[in-house]
């Protein structure tokens, strides 16, 4: 059945809407070390909140990402809504160390090992949020898998549960199901993400 929607949604007007937004990732493969850090402040939002909620507060923040005092940002977070604007200042205040982010992710072979860097050395980035950011700044062969993803498997019947937590080895073995999924429609991880997030949502969202 999910194989079968998504072909469905190849054929549609959502295909040109992805594929647009999939290029916009591809082009931060120009953009500065700036730019993809208040990207990966962005996905260091979204944990455990929304992305629209994400994406409003980063076009607000802009460069303050790079500059705010800690207890400033805790200040915009909070009047921008955010649930957790105290520990998410710190993580994006710990996270400027890392300001070269762009340089220090093209340093790696592939996605997978500048993943597992970021996982380990990024406070408030584990492994959904790493694969989000890679993504959205235009690697293709990591999986995001947030609740929206493990929904439609398990009422697809690709898993048995929708488990609580997800450690290394639970994430990687849904990855391969999703890897599995996307070779039988034809779709990169990055772009069946989209598929199944407008499936789930009726949304297009980075």
């Amino acid at each position: 059945m999910l194989i079968k929607k998504i072909e469905e949604l190849k054929n549609s007007e959502i295909k040109n809407i992805i594929d647009k937004r999939i290029q916009e990732f591809k082009s931060f493969k120009n953009k500065s070390n700036e730019e993809w850090f208040k990207e990966l402040c962005f996905c260091i939002l979204t944990a455990n909140f929304t992305a629209e909620g994400g994406i409003k507060i980063q076009k607000e923040i802009g460069d303050g990402f790079l500059t705010l005092s800690r207890e400033e940002l805790e200040e915009k977070l909070k009047n921008l809504g955010h649930r957790f604007y105290r520990k998410r200042a710190e993580y994006i205040v710990l996270a400027r160390k890392f300001k070269n982010i762009k340089d220090i992710v093209e340093s790696f072979e592939n996605e997978k090992i500048a993943r597992e860097f970021l996982v380990r050395n990024i406070k408030g980035i584990g492994y959904k949020e790493a694969s989000h950011f890679l993504r959205n700044v235009g690697y293709d062969d990591i999986a995001i898998i947030d609740r929206h993803i493990l929904r439609e498997l398990y009422e697809n019947n690709y898993i048995d549960e929708i488990p609580k937590t997800l450690n290394r080895k639970k994430y990687l073995k849904i990855e391969n199901i999703l890897r599995d999924i996307g070779e039988e429609v034809d779709l990169k991880l990055s772009e069946l993400d989209l598929y199944i997030w407008y499936l789930r949502t009726g949304k297009v969202l980075k």
